[in-house]
């Protein structure tokens, strides 16, 4: 389904979960690498700014900033543990997030005050656990989803359901995108809470500091395969999506198949990175997750058949020396 935009003059973007590893990430390309254009104005709202679980006060925020467009990021997310500890939280209820009803808010809002497009950030685990692989966009409701994180792909999912029914009731220009593993720069590095990588990046950081014996425990066998974006990289994609995207249907954000690596690879990939010198062990009695989630970039490609993304050892790098300068201060 393809949307017309009847917008001109320069856009006011609001986006929620500005703070977070997405929002940063576009912050900085909006900022430090121009990526804004004239007369622009980029708002990134906290949850500081407003409860995006209470209705008015998502009203009154969308009011006050009478934004044009928006980029939706804010959502209660974790890692695979979190996530099978906590389904239904990530459906339904949370004392400060709740998945479902921040989406209704803030599509309903940015429908209120005539925002002219919303682009919403999804995740590959929505796609079904039984499925045939690569993955691609016509696949979202073909199944259940993993069990490790029904609550949160079924929320993730609905934003979809809700993009069409305001495209077909009212014509509204709202998507989604659907990212793979991102990584980078102002990630949350919970060993307990966080995803995978940068939960790797920070035992590996402590393994190091401490004294002997030097030894990083990481959970599961290392064999499951990810794809992983940096956040870099996600968010001058965004920027694509938000001025010339053209679908309400989402569209897979990711590296190509042939760069999906093992756990144990990024295992790996850190070590070199943070220069580890110890030994690296395997909890076999921790649960692997899904073995793996390979997603096909080629709807992407048709778009933007040359855009270059930052390879990721480098990436990687960059990520675990942002880490290291900013430990006192970064999440986990």
């Amino acid at each position: 389904m393809n949307h017309r935009e009847d917008h001109t003059g320069p856009m006011r973007v609001l986006v929620t979960g500005g703070s977070g590893l997405v929002g940063r990430a576009i912050q900085h390309v909006v900022k430090e690498e121009g990526g804004a254009k004239e007369g622009e104005e980029w708002i990134f709202l906290s949850s500081k700014d407003a409860n995006l679980m209470n209705t008015e006060e998502t009203r009154a925020v969308f009011r006050k900033h009478q934004p044009t467009h928006v980029i939706h990021l804010a959502a209660m997310v974790g890692g695979l543990f979190k996530n099978m500890k906590l389904n239904l939280d990530f459906w339904i209820w949370s004392q400060k997030r709740n998945n479902v009803y921040i989406n209704d808010n803030v599509l309903q809002a940015a429908h209120e005050v005539g925002v002219v497009k919303v682009v919403s950030c999804l995740s590959t685990c929505i796609f079904p656990d039984k499925t045939t692989y690569p993955i691609d966009e016509t696949m979202i409701h073909n199944g259940p989803p993993h069990e490790s994180n029904f609550g949160y792909s079924y929320a993730k999912r609905m934003i979809d359901v809700q993009n069409r029914g305001y495209f077909q009731q009212y014509g509204r220009c709202y998507t989604a995108v659907i990212p793979t593993n991102v990584f980078g720069p102002h990630d949350n590095f919970s060993i307990e809470d966080g995803h995978v990588l940068p939960g790797l990046i920070h035992k590996a950081y402590l393994a190091q500091s401490e004294l002997n014996p030097h030894t990083q425990v990481i959970w599961g066998s290392g064999t499951p395969r990810r794809q992983f974006i940096y956040s870099l990289d996600l968010a001058r994609l965004f920027l694509w999506v938000l001025r010339d995207y053209p679908e309400v249907d989402p569209i897979i954000l990711s590296v190509g198949e042939e760069d999906e690596v093992s756990i144990k690879e990024a295992a790996d990939a850190v070590v070199q990175a943070l220069g580890f010198k110890g030994d690296v062990v395997y909890d076999t009695s921790k649960a692997d997750g899904q073995f793996k989630k390979t997603a096909s970039n080629a709807k992407l490609r048709r778009y933007l058949p040359d855009f270059t993304f930052t390879p990721f050892k480098q990436a990687l790098k960059e990520t675990c020396d942002w880490f290291v300068a900013n430990y006192d201060s970064a999440r986990k």
